[in-house]
């Protein structure tokens, strides 16, 4: 990275001669000036508001040449020249000059919000009258309108001139006078790969004059680059994180948001940079405060690397509930190893209670479906976890870009099998689950109907209604797939295991025969099945002397519980433990 200075500034005290070169295009903001307008009478008192990073490199005559910025350094100029009309002793600090049209500059000075011109001599001028505008509309609606902040249009610009000169800040990035304008500015710009949070970090501790000598220097560069390979493992991210990793450009800004607790809902985008930059202010020795941020990723590393905590974190970060790894990081400084490991326990123990036997919670309630998704996670990752394998680790990484979702075992109605396709489909795969499952050809009926119904769906211009008909088809193939010919529908756990959404969406509606051999067929495939999935297709739960292959039956349902419990009874004891208690 070339060295840069890097500060931040208020915006009443930008100063300078802005020069706008000719490789960009002039100014176009319309409903961005209402919207910044918006954001800045938002801003609180003495909470600091951050716009987008200034960037700039200096000329031999002096004059800064504006490499980003020009939308939103216009707008204010032009919002400060409208409080002027209220605030006459208010001064605007900078100028700007354009390569292309010179005549800009003096259009813009001399721009007057009480008679805004109706001809343009280019578009530029267009565009500054119709900011020029907006902002006008803006502060005059405080005319007639009394809120909690304005009494009148006045008012507003004092508020918002207050604002600028105080809480409004922008990130001033002055680049070395050796930097490529043209290609910098295609990479913020055209590329639309705007200056982020990391990279003003990562400036702050790389730029000229810092007090970080060059060998220090070079070991941060060289250590940066190790933590960015490493977190873009998708499953040491996936482990850290519920957020989509494609969402950050760069990745090592995941562990700098975490130790700036910066939140997803929070509006000031930069609030990251601040926090470090505020903390390097804080202490004479600014490699400190990188060494902080390496002790902390070393942390993350250290519990990845543990199979017990990789197993037992990853699973409550996973949930995505209000517990999250700064607080699990923040809450194990204080503890034993013991201590947090029981601590740990204790958060998987309290996110699976339920007031009533887990085995009755039902698929068809929104509550029940999401505290059933919680146990059989809970299973799988445990299941995992007690095998003790180092080389087999619960894959956090594909639960959340796989979108996991809850799957029938033995599915018994026929919803959403409305249309001729998906009906033949569903027939051809249950005629040979019925001839699997054929004994002294008491299904030959049954395939035969089967076979009639698939020819009238193939027959050319078929326009028969076979609903009626396929619907009673169905009842009697499931019965017939079923054990014993059971037709119970199962909504509870012991007729339900994860798959991932696509996987589930191509099962839907089959009975157990059918999704077993698509299952095996998956597996073959290098498809990803969750163990405990792939065991309930394979009966591994069951009994060999009970065992038969192509019915989920109640010997099946009570065994699969029956592990359920036994895996995740170190858990419900710690429950059981508090409502004794």
């Amino acid at each position: 990275m070339d060295k840069v200075d890097l500060t931040t500034k208020s915006v009443g005290n930008i100063k300078g001669n802005f020069f706008i070169p000719d490789y960009q295009r002039g100014y176009r903001w319309k409903e961005e000036v209402e919207m910044l307008l918006n954001d800045i009478s938002e801003v609180e008192q003495c909470q600091n508001y951050c716009l987008q990073p200034i960037v700039v490199k200096k000329s031999e005559n002096n004059q800064l040449e504006l490499i980003d910025g020009q939308q939103r350094l216009t707008t204010l100029y032009l919002i400060q020249k409208f409080i002027k009309t209220y605030r006459p002793k208010s001064q605007i600090g900078y100028t700007i000059t354009y390569q292309t049209r010179e005549n800009s500059k003096k259009y813009l000075e001399e721009l007057d919000f009480d008679s805004i011109p109706e001809e343009y001599n280019n578009i530029d001028e267009y565009f500054i009258c119709e900011a020029a505008k907006i902002i006008k509309r803006w502060f005059d609606r405080f005319k007639n309108e009394e809120e909690d902040r304005y009494i009148d249009d006045a008012a507003a610009a004092s508020d918002i001139l207050d604002k600028l000169n105080k809480y409004v800040n922008v990130i001033w990035y002055e680049v070395d006078s050796s930097e490529n304008s043209t290609k910098l500015f295609t990479r913020l710009n055209i590329g639309k790969i705007p200056l982020t949070n990391a990279e003003l970090v990562k400036a702050l501790f790389l730029s000229r004059n810092n007090g970080i000598d060059d060998k220090k220097q070079l070991e941060i560069a060289t250590q940066w680059d190790c933590i960015e390979k490493e977190l873009g493992n998708d499953n040491f991210w996936y482990f850290i994180t519920n957020e989509n990793a494609e969402s950050y450009a760069t990745k090592i800004e995941l562990v700098f948001n975490l130790m700036a607790k910066k939140k997803e809902e929070d509006k000031e985008r930069f609030r990251t940079f601040f926090y470090f930059s505020n903390e390097i202010k804080k202490v004479e020795n600014k490699f400190f405060i990188w060494q902080e941020i390496l002790r902390y990723y070393q942390k993350l590393k250290e519990w990845y690397e543990n199979f017990e905590l990789y197993h037992k974190v990853g699973y409550l970060i996973s949930l995505g509930c209000s517990i999250n790894i700064q607080d699990l990081l923040s809450e194990a400084e204080n503890m034993k190893k013991s201590e947090f490991q029981n601590s740990l326990d204790e958060k998987i123990a309290k996110n699976i209670i339920v007031n009533k036997d887990y085995s009755e919670l039902s698929y068809e309630n929104n509550n029940d479906r999401y505290q059933i998704e919680k146990i059989l996670l809970l299973f799988n990752v445990e299941t995992i976890r007690k095998k003790q394998d180092e080389f087999m680790r619960f894959p956090f990484e594909r639960h959340k870009k796989e979108c996991w979702s809850l799957e029938h075992i033995h599915a018994l109605n026929s919803e959403g099998l409305n249309k001729d396709e998906a009906r033949k489909t569903w027939l051809i795969e249950h005629t040979e689950a019925l001839k699997r499952v054929n004994k002294n050809d008491d299904c030959k009926d049954l395939i035969d109907d089967c076979t009639r119904l698939i020819e009238t769906i193939n027959a050319p211009n078929n326009k028969s209604n076979i609903g009626d008909e396929f619907n009673n088809l169905f009842e009697n193939i499931v019965s017939r797939l079923s054990e014993d010919g059971e037709m119970v529908e199962c909504h509870t756990i012991d007729n339900l295991a994860l798959l991932t959404l696509k996987d589930n969406s191509t099962l839907n509606n089959s009975t157990f025969d059918v999704k077993r051999n698509k299952i095996i067929n998956m597996d073959k495939t290098n498809d990803y099945i969750p163990i405990c999935t792939r065991r309930v297709f394979l009966k591994y739960y069951t009994e060999s002397d009970k065992n038969q292959y192509h019915f989920w039956g109640k010997a099946d349902r009570e065994a699969y519980i029956a592990n359920i419990n036994d895996v995740l009874e170190p858990y419900f004891k710690i429950n059981d433990k508090k409502i004794e208690l």
